[in-house]
């Protein structure tokens, strides 16, 4: 099935936004080790809301003003979408990279192992992550 022009495909998904190659490899940790994104926050402070959740799912808002990230944390099988834009320095086991991510961008992720993210752009960014459970 062909993808929607606006769906950001992350077979492998080394990240929540966009899967890169990185020069920088890091330690990886188990994600029996980490938090959920729904659990990990920044400096203390949650960054995600749960909104909804069923038997089936649970969908949650995170918000990232400018400086603001996300600690390390993994994803179970998961599908996003970006409320409002923001450019965001994102880690994982792959090295490091800066990326704009645009306001209308929707991902499917096959899961993530860990990552974490910081907001090192001026524009608060706004995501939507969607969560099917087993």
């Amino acid at each position: 099935m062909p993808a929607h022009p606006n769906a950001l495909r992350l077979s492998l998904a080394p990240l929540v936004f966009l899967a890169f190659g990185g020069a920088f490899p890091l330690a990886a940790q188990s994600a029996d080790d980490l938090p959920t994104a729904f659990d990990a926050g920044w400096q203390g402070e949650e960054v995600c809301e749960l909104l909804y959740e069923n038997d089936e799912m649970r969908v949650g808002r995170c918000t990232f003003p400018p400086g603001i990230g996300h600690e390390r944390h993994f994803h179970p099988p998961h599908w996003g979408y970006i409320l409002e834009g923001s450019t965001m320095r994102i880690t994982s086991a792959n090295g490091t990279a800066e990326r704009i991510l645009e306001s209308g961008a929707s991902w499917w992720s096959d899961g993530i192992d860990w990552h974490e993210a910081v907001n090192i752009g001026t524009e608060t960014g706004v995501y939507l992550i969607v969560e099917p459970k087993p």
